[in-house]
């Protein structure tokens, strides 16, 4: 029997260090489906009292590279990203390579940095998908991202505190 989303993603007696910071990176493209993705992983981060701060890119391509900017470039690291965005099926193959770029630059980034990073990116047929998956029957794609990053956290400070750094 499959085990339910629900228990995937709760987040109860999950132990993460103190002052733990996020940042989020979203796109400024399908603006209204963001902002919902946005508005879920925001409400799991404020319940677990996680500091976030935002990066707004223009779409789901340049978020890697600003992923990989911040952390290049920040004072403060953040303990993991969390990138959000939606990109919705058209008509020519743009939607192929934009979904394979995204999720090739973030499977790398989490392989070179030493902090997660949390894939928050919707790749849907249309607009009625999108919508299913910001709080509709296939859940809230943007608290699961959130509920990811604090679980991912607390695994590697398992990992930290298990090899006495």
């Amino acid at each position: 029997m499959a085990q339910s989303s629900k228990k995937i993603f709760d987040t109860k007696g999950t132990s993460i260090p103190s002052g733990a910071f996020v940042v989020l990176v979203y796109t400024a493209w399908n603006r209204h489906v963001v902002h919902e993705l946005l508005n879920g992983t925001q409400k799991i981060l404020d319940n677990k009292k996680v500091k976030y701060a935002l990066v707004e890119v223009p779409g789901a391509v340049e978020i890697p590279f600003a992923i990989n900017s911040y952390w290049n470039n920040s004072v403060q690291k953040p303990d993991a990203f969390i990138a959000l965005g939606c990109v919705i099926k058209g008509d020519t193959p743009h939607f192929d390579y934009v979904c394979s770029s995204v999720t090739y630059g973030i499977s790398q980034l989490n392989i070179l940095l030493p902090v997660p990073v949390i894939f928050g990116v919707l790749t849907v047929n249309n607009l009625k998908q999108a919508k299913e998956r910001i709080g509709g029957k296939h859940g809230h794609k943007g608290e699961e991202a959130a509920a990811t990053a604090i679980k991912m956290m607390a695994l590697k400070h398992t990992f930290i505190k298990s090899s006495g750094a």
